[in-house]
């Protein structure tokens, strides 16, 4: 597994209007024209974009510039705590990427890399045919969240005995802050989500800004990755997949919470599709495995320019 923890520095950092509020962004490289850039979709719902800027080294290994922002709700962007569940819609994130990128002047040449549920909002995005739209990657993602609860269920009934035990007590008394059912919790997560071992610091930061600002996470999931009682409830592209035109990667760790039959439909729907899934990572391979990671993505966006 990777151990060099060197993040790319930004080139450029700022916000864009999105109605009444703003959208923070991050770009490493420079933006140019002819040279589509990568625009980086985080996951959550809920998180921020810093446990992704390892995706930032392609803007110096290919000269390809790299595009991180926040999505609304959370991080350096407008965070609304007040906002009700019929704000927090998958809806709204699709029209805040289609700001962003008119914004920055990139929505007639982009490719789009979305990370969990940033790959479901990529994928979302990619249904609609944007003409600017050169490519998708999918990584780590599930294509319903009836496929994703069922999934998280199965892995979490190989835990521990006494690991499923302690899950089990403290929901049934709704205690999910307790630190005894966060311990239980994290076992999960070593396996199934990071198992880089401590998290690096970049992946420490998103965790620690869902536990600041939990609204979007809340809302949209539930209290827990094995519950998802929110706005994401019943969600699903299976029957829309193929509808994407765009080229696709589809990427997944072995031993991914985002596991096989999650990422199946996608490999199975989408028409121009390929591949990959990493021996040795769970929901991060972009951290787990870093280098292997970049050279494969970096590979193929060269293959989708050069056709």
């Amino acid at each position: 597994m990777t151990t060099s923890r060197t993040l790319a520095p930004a080139d450029r950092e700022g916000t864009v209007p999105f109605g009444e509020f703003q959208t923070w962004y991050r770009i490493t490289g420079e933006l140019r024209p002819g040279v589509a850039p990568l625009v980086v979709l985080h996951g959550g719902p809920g998180c921020v974009h810093d446990y992704v800027l390892t995706i930032a080294d392609l803007a110096q290994l290919t000269g390809r510039p790299v595009i991180h922002y926040d999505q609304l709700g959370n991080g350096r962007s407008t965070h609304l705590p007040d906002r009700g569940a019929d704000f927090w819609t998958p809806e709204l994130f699709l029209a805040e990427l289609d700001s962003l990128l008119a914004r920055l002047g990139v929505a007639d040449g982009y490719h789009l890399l979305g990370q969990s549920w940033g790959g479901m909002l990529a994928a979302e995005h990619a249904v609609r045919r944007p003409a600017g739209l050169r490519s998708l990657t999918i990584a780590d993602s599930p294509a319903s969240m009836d496929l994703w609860v069922t999934e998280a269920n199965r892995l979490r009934a190989l835990l521990p005995p006494e690991v499923q035990a302690t899950l089990l007590a403290h929901e049934a008394d709704g205690s999910y802050d307790h630190p005894e059912y966060q311990r239980a919790v994290q076992v999960f997560y070593d396996r199934h989500v990071c198992r880089v071992v401590p998290n690096p610091p970049e992946v420490a930061a998103t965790f620690a800004a869902i536990d600041a600002e939990p609204t979007v996470y809340l809302t949209m999931n539930g209290p827990t990755e094995f519950h998802v009682t929110g706005t994401l409830r019943g969600w699903t592209i299976v029957d829309r997949l193929d509808r994407v035109a765009a080229p696709t990667l589809v990427v997944s760790g072995a031993h991914d919470e985002a596991t096989a039959a999650c990422v199946r439909p996608f490999t199975e729907r989408i028409p121009d599709v390929r591949q990959h899934v990493f021996a040795d990572s769970s929901h991060m391979p972009h951290v787990e495995e870093r280098e292997a990671f970049l050279e494969l993505v970096g590979a193929f966006l060269a293959e989708v320019d050069g056709r």
